[in-house]
């Protein structure tokens, strides 16, 4: 069965790639397909998600979103990628429509989405786009044009975009652009903003948030709905099953690298150790070693926790002996050292007594030590001083350097 698709009528530049998604499509979907599909559009969605938290600008992001497309919205069948990106996105549909939090991340990532993929479509293609929105604004006339002429260039000049006679523009309420009214980027005049075609961007991606909004609350009572059926085929309850855990599973799923197995080729040397501690350890390792160099000194939970960052992260056991013995040397003398702390040093590499400690170690201990601070959190949500956790989780690492 093939997807129902909007008539378009093709054009010189061809049909637009991008769907509105206005209907469910009409087809049969295998299992496979309706899970690694939804995987493939939700790296693309928190591809996103992580641009957009990096405060990335407008043209980066633009160049974000197509490498995203292009690497994880491709299909071996040419014909196929319309279908994919379709059948991909009702099912995010379905997974992201469950609770209030889920739909409004959904909800603002598929529409970042939509925008910048509609930049991306050819002037021709935008035009039957906003046609088959069927938006109720038509192109000013050329007499109504020659009245404000003079104001839209103006406007144009001040944002830096070309204006000419040829441009087109379309009156509407100023409430559906609120983001062009409030970046000044529009004229108004009577309750009307005048959109050059350029951006009607933001007309066509306001219309398409309000849809979505509505769709997410409607698939939400259907897919209840579809949960208390019991009049269905017991191979239909099969598939619902499955899809009902792949639907669970998706919205919780870690889609990131793997860094639960140890990568063979990550080294780092002691000549690489201070550069690294100042650019590239997390806050509360940095804090260990800068107390570490600071009072040659670290008590078991600190050594314990540094020494096996340090593991993890590449430090060979040979480096790592002479590391800690020109720390501890300076404090302790070198004999205690290879009496009392050396020992210690070779067992978190495996090479004393009878187990090997992975680096999960290092977090089940860190966690463990972090409880007494965790507590202060609620204190610093209910109101209290930021300071008090800060100063808590100070207090709590330097119990470790002491």
């Amino acid at each position: 069965m093939e997807i129902v698709r909007s008539q378009r009528k093709p054009t010189a530049d061809g049909p637009p790639s991008l769907s509105l998604y206005r209907s469910a499509p009409s087809l049969e979907v295998r299992l496979e397909d309706f899970e690694l599909y939804a995987i493939d559009r939700l790296r693309v969605l928190k591809g996103i998600s992580d641009g957009l938290s990096r405060g990335k600008k407008p043209e980066e992001m633009e160049k974000l979103v197509s490498e995203l497309w292009r690497a994880n919205m491709r299909h071996q069948d040419a014909s196929e990628v319309m279908n994919k990106d379709i059948i991909s996105h009702f099912v995010l549909r379905l997974v992201y429509c469950r609770t209030e939090d889920l739909r409004k991340w959904f909800l603002s990532m598929e529409t970042t989405l939509f925008r910048y993929r509609f930049r991306l479509e050819s002037p021709e293609s935008q035009r039957m786009l906003m046609a088959e929105f069927q938006l109720p604004y038509k192109a000013l006339s050329s007499a109504e044009f020659e009245t404000v002429k003079d104001k839209l260039g103006q406007v144009a000049r001040s944002i830096g975009q070309p204006s000419n006679a040829e441009t087109i523009f379309f009156k509407v309420p100023f409430e559906e652009v609120p983001e062009l009214v409030a970046s000044r980027r529009v004229f108004l005049l009577k309750g009307y903003a005048y959109v050059a075609m350029n951006q009607v961007v933001s007309l066509v991606v306001t219309q398409f948030r309000s849809n979505l909004s509505k769709a997410l609350v409607l698939t939400n009572r259907a897919w209840h709905a579809s949960q208390n059926m019991l009049t269905i085929e017991d191979q239909d309850i099969v598939w619902w099953c499955h899809a009902g855990m792949i639907v669970e599973a998706l919205s919780n799923g870690y889609l990131g690298p793997d860094y639960s197995q140890p990568k063979e080729f990550a080294e780092i040397s002691l000549k690489d150790i201070d550069q690294l501690a100042s650019s590239s350890f997390p806050l509360c390792m940095r804090h260990l070693f800068e107390k570490l160099r600071e009072d040659h000194h670290l008590r078991h939970g600190g050594r314990m926790q540094l020494g096996l960052f340090l593991k993890g992260v590449g430090l060979k056991l040979d480096d790592a002996l002479a590391f800690w013995k020109m720390e501890f040397s300076q404090k302790v003398g070198t004999e205690r050292f290879d009496k009392e702390y050396a020992y210690t040093i070779r067992h978190n590499y495996g090479k004393e007594g009878k187990r090997t400690l992975k680096l999960m170690d290092v977090m089940i201990i860190s966690l463990e030590n972090l409880l007494p601070v965790l507590s202060n959190v609620v204190l610093a949500i209910s109101g209290k001083s930021f300071l008090v956790l800060y100063v808590s989780e100070q207090q709590n690492l330097d119990r470790h350097c002491a």
